[in-house]
């Protein structure tokens, strides 16, 4: 007599770079390192400082879910699954790196958003891979300074 073994769903993130916690208490992160020679602050790994070209000093840190909008753009045409229009940038960390990204929370109306906005990281299923797995996004909405 055979059993059958209930399949768990796992939430996979969509980038290496966005670490998905296990605990409820605790936020989705993005992971980053930082030479610890020079400084430099970088989104994901890295084999190597692009700075100062060292390659035995980056140590893995964890980077703010917050940020500012550098720049961005609202998006008219897109592929057919992808509801238009939205509003896409890149935001600014406040250790240094940048990340490129949708937002959420905005109007797409390039009067509804401003160069500077304090933004925040939130997760979203976006769809499941063939195994039944959660893929998992992230997007930036709006905060109060």
């Amino acid at each position: 007599m055979s059993t059958v073994k209930p399949v768990s769903r796992k939430q996979v993130p969509i980038v290496p770079y966005l670490i998905l916690t296990a605990s409820g208490n605790e936020k989705a992160y993005f992971q980053g390192c930082q030479c610890q020679k020079c400084g430099e602050v970088y989104l994901g790994t890295r084999a190597i400082c692009i700075k100062c070209y060292t390659a035995d000093k980056l140590e893995e840190i964890k980077l703010s879910s917050r940020g500012e909008v550098f720049t961005f753009t609202v998006i008219h045409q897109s592929v057919p699954w992808v509801k238009v229009p939205y509003v896409a940038g890149v935001v600014r960390l406040p250790e240094g790196p940048v990340v490129r990204a949708s937002f959420t929370g905005i109007e797409a109306d390039p009067e509804a958003i401003k160069v500077g906005a304090s933004v925040e990281m939130v997760t979203e299923v976006v769809r499941q891979d063939a195994e039944g797995n959660d893929l998992v996004a992230y997007k930036f909405r709006p905060v109060a300074k």
